[in-house]
């Protein structure tokens, strides 16, 4: 058409010209498009067939969440394939991320979830649970292996891998964060391809990895080496009764306050833990496949005195705070065996991890924190799939909330510590 113009004119065109003019058109013609729409989406996963959209819940409302840089390749390393597979290029996208997950938080979810696996070390009487040492991505070091595998888990580079099942230890750790207790240790699901674990680990299976904490405080005691202090269920109750701490020569012991472990039935009734305050099952009726009713513990329930508290750990770097660790729990804990004993002797809890339990946005608060762990959503299915967990849990909520009611339970304010 350019040409019938300039014939119109009485001016010929030579074909390179006439082209010439063609593009210069065009781009003429793109120049006045209108603007994309200001927003970004959050990227596909790697496995979803086009089309495919996880069905996201609403965003947090009421608070401004941060924008963290987090690398799209992210997913790549986790799934284990080599850098060479595919062809797309490294870059990086804005990802939204709560308020409640720390730059702490996202750093060592981070190692865990992308760090080369450099050491491994097994863990004594814990069956397929390895420590592993981790080398952050672009970390000056190379490919260089560690001199002392027990210095880089000192220098906090280490993630406890443990078992497929356990993987409700991550939205434990989610768990904690969106109610503000910040008792866990950060964790993420990952799949391996280290050349240096066993082929059960890298099988292509999810498997959580927690944040090894290098100053958790153990008992010598070989035989009670899951705990900080030496606490009986008698002890704890009288405890909790006076509101003053057990010391009887234990100096650990007498230094986790009261609201310690309000906290920590807060958290273990959510998540139905029972091995820690009732190890033995002694607040509900345990299946015959129960690990506790397996090592014949829950026949020592008619005797209290014989009857003790297990994981009750602190870091030597804060010896007031309890560490939550082992948070799998019960997903499917039925409602009618709920333990209640979690709660015996407790008489307050934290005002804000009440009030989150009261808003009514638990569920989707923890969608959106969960969110961003790209591995555990995927082969979760997304907010479909999880929604069905996540009611088990706000249902228990509402439960806990009612008791607290019923029993005119008081609330605390949570200092700065």
């Amino acid at each position: 058409m350019a040409q019938r113009q300039w014939r119109r004119m009485g001016m010929k065109l030579s074909t390179p010209v006439a082209t010439g003019v063609l593009l210069a058109l065009a781009l003429l013609a793109i120049t006045h498009l209108p603007p994309p729409p200001d927003h970004s989406p959050l990227p596909l996963p790697v496995t979803s067939s086009p089309g495919h959209l996880w069905d996201l819940a609403n965003p947090l409302a009421g608070g401004q969440a941060r924008r963290e840089r987090l690398p799209v390749p992210l997913t790549r390393l986790q799934r284990g394939q080599s850098p060479g597979q595919g062809r797309r290029q490294r870059r990086s996208v804005e990802r939204e991320t709560p308020p409640w997950l720390s730059d702490d938080d996202l750093q060592k979810m981070q190692l865990l979830a992308s760090g080369k696996v450099v050491s491994k070390t097994r863990i004594p009487a814990h069956g397929q649970v390895m420590r592993v040492g981790l080398q952050a991505m672009g970390d000056a070091k190379g490919d260089v292996l560690p001199a002392s595998p027990e210095r880089d888990c000192q220098d906090g580079n280490c993630g406890l891998i443990k078992r497929s099942g356990d993987l409700y230890e991550v939205l434990a750790f989610h768990l904690d964060r969106v109610l503000g207790l910040n008792r866990s240790l950060p964790a993420v699901a990952r799949r391996f391809s280290s050349h240096l674990l066993p082929y059960s680990y890298t099988d292509g299976s999810l498997r959580p990895i927690i944040w090894w904490a290098p100053d958790l405080q153990h008992l010598e005691d070989a035989n009670n080496d899951q705990n900080s202090c030496a606490l009986g269920w008698l002890q704890y109750q009288e405890m909790l009764r006076s509101h003053r701490p057990w010391v009887a020569g234990d100096n650990l012991c007498s230094r986790i306050p009261h609201s310690e472990w309000s906290r920590l039935a807060l958290f273990d009734f959510l998540l139905q833990v029972h091995d820690r305050l009732d190890r033995y099952c002694c607040g509900f009726q345990p299946d015959p496949s129960e690990p506790c009713v397996e090592e014949m513990l829950h026949e020592k329930c008619r005797n209290p005195a014989e009857l003790v508290l297990v994981h009750i750990l602190v870091r030597r770097s804060a010896p007031s705070r309890l560490v939550f660790i082992d948070n799998a729990g019960k997903p499917q804990h039925p409602e009618e065996k709920l333990n209640f004993r979690l709660l015996q002797g407790i008489d307050s809890f934290p005002a804000a991890a009440v009030a989150t339990l009261r808003s009514g946005r638990l569920q989707s608060l923890l969608l959106e924190s969960l969110r961003v762990d790209q591995q555990l959503w995927e082969s979760q299915g997304g907010t479909k799939s999880l929604r069905a967990l996540l009611q088990t849990i706000d249902r228990r909520a509402q439960i806990l909330l009612r008791y607290i009611q019923d029993h005119s339970l008081t609330l605390f304010e949570d200092s700065p510590c």
